[in-house]
């Protein structure tokens, strides 16, 4: 359903502060068009037509030279009226074309309140409001496919879909409710059973998905781990081109952790180089090595660095009960000083599939396994949760599903449909609310009971 539009008008400057070449200043609302003509003093604009235009202050100083643009409703973003003045860059002239707007009528507009606009007025849904704030953010050109696959409406097509095969299910038992003294047709019993088994498949891969490409969005975390003195903080200085971590002989010397962001590929990568992993010899020690545990368990993909120039000790063998306890987690095991004599018994890593690495030579072979994780997990195809209000309700959606397959399968069908009906309200919260009107509509159009 539309809602009326807002009956006040709102501005604020679009574009990102800073020098550029334009800024963007957006009026929205009732008054948009009134204030833009007496800001421009003009009698009127054609909608969607550019207008090089003069602009200026309610004293008739002029401010700027700008390119206007009136959009109609509700043929516009927010589904308002819209006008935009692309000025030239900087924040002093948008500033001051935002405080004339204020003069004239207009409010500042609260954060997010033109998408917020554009969703009370049918112009987007939920899915479609959460992509363009993240796509703001994204850290990676993968991450910015998902979010223009959501855009395009591909997460909403997915739980209209889901929607609707619930809402026909439900009908399904209401229908059966009402005719109660009947038997129920088996294959109506085994056909919703192979429904909604599909459909609980379908949601428990897209949240595998999503926990496992989360990164691409927020950018992955890649913990290097291992034993003090080692070369944690020389793959650390070689991976960022530049020496940010102190290196010395001096077992200890990295105390807590440290995290730099670089690109590898098309990813935004956060490393970080952690406390070599021993019994603490002193508090802060201790407490730089819990973090580096913590860092281990919290990271996408773990980089655990073994000395090849030693035999494997004790220190050794706790980082690969570590390891071997890592679930859901790229790992990638590298022998380092490759370039002297070796004592590793590298046999008992061969599970991990090691790499052979030299802090004196270099990290190639490591960097490019690195990048080829990376793209592994932007390739997949699979839809992806984008937030984590969006992985909340299709968990609660599934948990749902799952618990009315007992019902169903004993004819139990009030807690079936009970089930089914949250489990609408779980999944139509991640586009737009559910109408139990919904149920009606699917009833009467799919059985015509009034024939």
């Amino acid at each position: 359903m539309i809602l009326p539009q807002s009956t006040d008008t709102i501005v604020a400057i679009a574009t990102a502060s800073g020098v550029a070449s334009i800024s963007i200043v957006r009026l929205s609302g009732t008054q948009a068009l009134s204030i833009a003509l007496r800001i421009a003093q003009k009698e009127h604009f054609t909608p969607r037509y550019a207008t090089l235009s003069s602009i200026y202050t309610q004293i008739h100083d002029l401010i700027d030279q700008a390119i206007v643009i009136y959009f109609q409703a509700p043929l516009s973003f927010t589904g308002e009226d819209i006008v935009e003045f692309q000025c030239h860059g900087g924040l002093v002239i948008a500033t001051e074309i935002v405080q004339t707007a204020l003069h004239y009528g207009a409010r500042l507009a609260q954060a997010g309140e033109f998408s917020k606009r554009a969703f009370l007025n049918g112009k987007m849904d939920l899915t479609k409001a959460e992509a363009i704030a993240k796509l703001i953010e994204t850290k990676s050109l993968d991450g910015a496919k998902i979010l223009a696959k959501q855009l395009k409406g591909d997460l909403k097509n997915f739980i209209d879909e889901s929607r609707a095969m619930l809402l026909g299910a439900i009908a399904y038992s209401e229908v059966m409710i009402d005719y109660g003294n009947e038997d129920i047709p088996s294959d109506i019993i085994e056909n919703l059973h192979t429904k909604l088994n599909a459909l609980s498949d379908k949601i428990e891969t897209i949240l595998e998905a999503s926990h496992r490409r989360k990164g691409l969005i927020e950018g992955f975390k890649v913990a290097i781990i291992g034993k003090p003195n080692v070369g944690k903080s020389s793959l650390l200085n070689a991976l960022l081109s530049y020496e940010r971590a102190i290196v010395s002989d001096i077992a200890g010397t990295t105390r807590d952790t440290i995290e730099e962001s670089i690109t590898i590929g098309t990813h935004i990568v956060r490393l970080v180089d952690t406390a070599g992993i021993r019994e603490a010899r002193d508090s802060i020690e201790k407490i730089g090595i819990g973090r580096s545990i913590g860092s281990l368990q919290e990271a996408d993909i773990v980089i655990a660095l073994f000395d090849g120039s030693q035999k494997l000790d004790d220190e050794d063998e706790k980082i690969i009960a570590l390891l071997e306890r890592l679930e859901d987690t790229h790992l990638i095991v590298a022998i380092n000083k490759c370039d002297l004599p070796q004592r590793l018994e590298i046999q008992k890593l061969h599970a991990f599939l090691p790499l052979l690495v030299s802090a004196k030579g270099d990290f190639g072979s490591l960097n490019a396994k690195l990048l080829e994780i990376l793209d592994t997990i932007g390739s997949d195809e699979e839809l992806m949760l984008i937030s984590a209000r969006q992985i909340n309700a299709v968990t609660q959606a599934k948990i749902e599903i799952d618990n009315a397959q007992e019902p169903l399968q004993n004819e139990a069908l009030e807690f079936f449909s009970y089930h089914l009906q949250n489990a609408v309200t779980h999944i139509s919260s991640i586009s737009h609310p559910y109408n139990s009107q919904e149920i009606l509509d699917t009833m009467f159009g799919e059985f015509c009971l009034g024939k």
